[in-house]
């Protein structure tokens, strides 16, 4: 063995990771875009509701109290005849009430209250959590729904791919022997500039951008549904025994209310315990929940069916506040009443995060930050397309070469097997680019022994 052997080994590591962090940038790239874009947008979903929809969702405060929510919910339901399906009170005293009714076309609409006159305001198509149409295709962009469950597999591929390129990033860029790294842009023009700009950019808002991809995750069908299986089998995530002895239905929470907690998403609602009786009036529910100390923001969802339940939930800007309280329709018994502080530590933990992501949690300054990183995802996007475009030769997607020595330390492919296992859709990713890799080495190899 020579002595530029371990040079050469070193040099076929830097270029494996280069050829794959090159093509796996290429493929995630329109991913990556749409995650920042929708992303950055939803962020301030929020002053964007409230600046397109004011007429609807502010009111002049009165000095005079508020009226009650029987009378709130059946002025909206005179304006806009079907079901009461849920009402959110005035979460502040210039906030109108919001009454979902779901109509005889089956269609769902939010209905705006005066809560201090009943003036009906007018209505939206509801869109849950999102607070608008316009939010809700934001939302359903970023998590490519449109497309189906592919869309969500993509997206979670996408996110796991954003880490890893995250690292082999810093690895490329890391410096070796006496040469430092690229922390400012010092070429001027060409595709130099370009690769600046990318060096730079990365490595400043690295950290954003994996806290973002795995703040991101729990949303995801396998990465995020293997993740509450853990947490719950660990007991860090859904208390066991959540409804304790109470009997429930098969409906998920997800389905019956438009925002809970991540970690309670997939739960099953309870069922009151009484077969018929007469139904809680609204006031009293109301009053109920409020004496039990639920924030403001709230929103009762009405019992579906004879055996459903009343629900109230708050997922407020500070998540710890964040409450879930059921109560059974006929006798007003309290079923479940849980907020952050009865979750396991994973729990407890992704809620804050999920919070963080969401651009909530600290207000204009989270808001800021997360946009920053998204215009930065942004920027890594364009300046990696430029880069690409200028490299490559005409007629040729221009991909790094096939490292000639494929010695590649057993800790680098154990690491790339625990990233893989970390992330399934990015492992399975793995397998197909290793073996489209181990096609070009093999043909190459061919035609240069014919």
């Amino acid at each position: 063995m020579t002595q530029s052997s371990p040079r050469a080994a070193r040099a076929a590591l830097y270029s494996a990771i280069w050829r794959w962090h090159f093509i796996a940038g290429l493929v995630i790239l329109p991913f990556m875009l749409i995650l920042a874009v929708t992303g950055g947008i939803y962020l301030f979903k929020d002053e964007i509701n409230d600046a397109a929809y004011g007429r609807l969702r502010f009111v002049e405060p009165a000095a005079s109290a508020p009226l009650l929510p029987s009378q709130i919910t059946a002025a909206a339901l005179e304006a806009n005849p079907g079901t009461l399906k849920a009402y959110t009170p005035a979460a502040a005293a210039d906030r109108s009430a919001e009454v979902d009714v779901l109509g005889a076309d089956g269609l769902k609409n939010t209905v705006y209250v005066d809560p201090y006159t009943g003036a009906v305001q007018g209505s939206l198509w509801d869109a849950g959590a999102s607070g608008s149409p316009a939010m809700y295709v934001v939302r359903k962009l970023h998590s490519l729904d449109y497309v189906g469950w592919i869309g969500n597999r993509l997206i979670e591929m996408a996110a796991g791919w954003m880490v890893l390129l995250v690292a082999s990033g810093i690895y490329l860029w890391w410096p070796r022997g006496k040469k430092v790294g690229t922390v400012s842009i010092k070429a001027t023009r060409g595709r130099p500039w370009w690769r600046d700009l990318h060096a730079v950019t990365g490595i400043y808002t690295a950290s954003f951008i994996v806290f973002l991809a795995m703040t991101g995750l729990p949303w995801s069908s396998v990465w995020g549904g293997k993740f509450y299986d853990y947490a719950y089998a660990l007991g860090l995530g859904m208390p066991d025994g959540y409804w304790s002895d109470q009997p429930v239905s098969t409906v998920p929470v997800s389905a019956a209310i438009d925002r809970a907690p991540w970690i309670m998403e997939q739960q099953p609602m309870p069922v009151s315990t009484a077969a018929a009786g007469v139904p809680q009036a609204l006031d009293t529910v109301v009053a109920r929940v409020e004496a039990l100390g639920i924030v403001p923001g709230y929103a009762v969802v009405m019992p579906s069916g004879a055996e459903g339940v009343f629900t109230a939930s708050v997922y407020p800007d500070d998540i710890t506040y964040e409450r879930v309280i059921h109560l059974d329709q006929y006798t007003g018994e309290v079923l479940y009443d849980a907020g952050l502080a009865d979750l396991g530590a994973f729990g407890r933990w992704a809620e804050w995060g999920i919070s963080v992501h969401m651009g909530q949690e600290f207000g204009l300054v989270n808001q800021i930050v997360l946009l920053l990183a998204c215009a930065a995802m942004v920027m890594l996007c364009v300046s990696a397309a430029a880069m690409w475009w200028k490299r490559r030769p005409a007629g040729a997607l221009g991909v790094p070469q096939v490292p000639a020595d494929w010695r590649i330390p057993r800790t680098l492919l154990l690491m790339a097997v625990a990233a893989g296992i970390f992330f399934p859709l990015v492992g399975l990713s793995m397998l197909l680019l290793a073996a489209v890799e181990l096609g070009v080495y093999l043909s190459g190899r061919r035609l240069r022994t014919a």
